[in-house]
């Protein structure tokens, strides 16, 4: 009978509870909604696989050996015991504020001898890396050249002789020899 009661009574406060967490739902407002989607929590970046470029994949030629292509490729994600003739790479990346990327690449052979590849288009080295710069760009480029007022200040004096503020920065001479870096056996 207390069995009986103890279980009854779990059951009730269950049953509160959820209504009470239903109940404090509704209070949230869109206001409320919109400050907690401000408040994200971090979001570990998960890398899997090889990232293969545009430029590798252009590299490729029909008749290559294994070898060669595990040095323009890598070493493949995937090896399947089932299909020993064919390499699969995969890369994904998923990142906080960054789209995520899957990409995919199937390199087959004919024995020792790469016959053909096929997979997704793959993004240059640099569109890859603009992709992952998640800085706000502001739009203002810097000037990267020197006007002549500023070049005038690093030029030398005319006269051969350095300045006394020129004079104090000045780097020592090198020596007409350097000592060995290994000692002679």
């Amino acid at each position: 009978m207390l069995a009986i009661f103890q279980r009854r009574s779990w059951l009730l406060a269950a049953a509160v509870a959820a209504t009470l967490c239903l109940g404090a739902c509704s209070g949230f407002s869109d206001r409320t909604r919109g400050a907690l989607a401000a408040v994200t929590p971090y979001k570990v970046e998960v890398v899997q696989g090889n990232f293969v470029s545009k430029e590798q994949v252009a590299a490729l030629k029909p008749g290559m050996s294994r070898q060669q292509v595990r040095e323009i490729l890598g070493t493949s994600l995937l090896n399947d015991v089932f299909h020993a003739n064919r390499w699969d790479y995969v890369f994904t990346i998923r990142r906080q504020g960054v789209e995520p990327q899957e990409r995919h690449l199937t390199v087959f052979f004919n024995g020792e001898l790469m016959d053909r590849f096929v997979g997704d288009e793959m993004p240059s080295e640099e569109e890859f890396v603009a992709t992952l710069d998640t800085r706000k760009k502001t739009g203002k480029v810097p000037p990267l050249e020197a006007t002549e007022d500023e070049l005038k200040k690093f030029a030398p004096a005319k006269d051969g002789k350095a300045d006394a503020s020129a004079s104090a920065t000045t780097v020592p001479p090198l020596p007409a020899a350097y000592p060995p870096l290994e000692a002679a056996r």
